[in-house]
């Protein structure tokens, strides 16, 4: 519920009826701002006048924090941002440091890497599109979806024993190898989801109740969205096809053939609608990925990770036995691994926008400055704009389109 209530009386000239507008606290503990952002909306009736946002309750300075870790320690605070797509951002900042580090990674880690960016993706959009159905009255099509999540979640915990923060990956690859396991329940995952995916598309593409609920809510124009710095699915729903996977190809993405999804109006029902169309074309390139993993033999097949021994871990049985490998070993465990200087910019195409780092080396052992391109905090700039002249009802809905996570707003 609300948690304050201001009511304004307007003095009108003589002979008017006086006219009142309520101010109203929309969060920081109301469901729909997942309990850490604040919208004070002026309401004339039920009507939008004006929207102030605000943010920083869950802000955790992890820019400052990754300033005194080694480069492999700041893992486990960028899976934090973005939680509902956490992969892509391990792997956005490992090209990052890859960048600075001048570090090349083999076609077969880029392969993989791939496969869990999208399914990543899928997941991303998978949450956003079901809960923007429940927030229009309709809850199946969230029950449908979120099982196929838990599979996406599966896999990640074979990949890495995590399944939402996962730390996953390494700087130059992974971890370890893609056990069999993982294989299969990605061929399950393959096989199965299309039909949901179709399903939840019948659910609400043409459904009276949820077009009237969406078309024509928070509309912004290419021009507007460019102007405010929108990236991601909520700029390509605005008629821009802007995808940094295709503008500034990384992990090999430029070996794929796949489509860019785009809308004309920008408003809730287009986002939807370019969110679903994603999800089918990152289907389609985790099929590529797949095929082309699978064409790797022998030794090829074992590789995962770039020979990179300063900034990645040897295996076990060789620290055990191998002098070089004990050293690198305590060098990275300990931090005392120094890094080039530089000045790098890495940007990844993350599930709601472009994600970059920005990363300033002084030669030392940890990062001089560091940023996060965060996209959810560059979008909810907009969200006074949107909400403008729109009824109360759609406050949410706009909210829950443009998919803001409070915890990559903050940082």
């Amino acid at each position: 519920m609300p948690e304050t209530i201001t009511h304004h009386h307007v003095k009108l000239p003589e002979g008017s009826i006086e006219k009142a507008t309520i101010t109203l606290n929309l969060g920081p503990t109301h469901p729909a701002t997942h309990g850490v952002f604040q919208n004070i909306v002026e309401l004339d009736g039920e009507k939008i006048v004006s929207a102030e946002q605000t943010v920083g309750y869950i802000h955790r300075a992890f820019e400052k924090l990754a300033e005194r870790r080694p480069l492999y320690q700041i893992t486990t605070l960028t899976d934090r941002l973005n939680y509902c797509s956490a992969p892509i951002n391990n792997m956005g900042w490992h090209l990052a440091c890859e960048k600075l580090l001048g570090v090349q990674t083999p076609k077969r880690v880029d392969y993989l890497r791939i496969i869990i960016m999208e399914l990543a993706r899928i997941s991303d959009h998978l949450i956003c599109n079901s809960v923007v159905g429940v927030d229009s009255g309709a809850y199946t099509g969230f029950l449908y979806v979120m099982q196929y999540r838990e599979l996406i979640y599966e896999i990640y915990e074979e990949v890495c024993g995590a399944r939402l923060t996962t730390n996953i990956g390494r700087i130059g690859g992974f971890e370890r190898n893609f056990s069999n396991t993982a294989f299969e329940k990605l061929e399950k995952f393959l096989n199965e989801y299309p039909a949901v995916l179709k399903e939840f598309e019948n659910l609400f593409n043409r459904n009276r109740i949820f077009m009237d609920r969406t078309i024509g809510a928070g509309p912004i124009s290419a021009q507007r969205a460019l102007n405010y710095g929108f990236t991601g699915p909520n700029l390509r729903a605005a008629g821009v096809d802007y995808d940094v996977r295709v503008h500034t190809p990384y992990s090999s993405y430029q070996d794929f053939e796949f489509d860019i999804p785009v809308g004309a109006t920008g408003d809730c029902y287009d986002r939807f609608l370019v969110r679903n169309q994603e999800m089918w074309q990152s289907l389609r390139i985790i099929e590529q990925a797949y095929r082309k993993v699978q064409e790797f033999k022998g030794a090829d097949a074992e590789v995962y990770h770039a020979d990179a021994p300063e900034y990645y871990l040897p295996p076990k049985a060789d620290v055990y036995t191998k002098m070089e490998a004990l050293i690198w070993h305590f060098k990275i465990v300990m931090g005392e691994t120094e890094i080039p200087p530089g000045e790098v910019y890495h940007s990844v195409e993350g599930g709601n926008g472009e994600l970059g780092f920005y990363l300033i080396s002084d030669g030392g052992r940890t990062p001089y400055r560091l940023h996060f391109r965060r996209p959810c905090f560059i979008y909810y700039q907009a969200y006074s704009e949107l909400t403008k002249g729109s009824m109360l009802s759609d406050a949410i809905i706009v909210m829950s389109s443009l998919n803001l996570i409070a915890g990559e707003m903050d940082a």
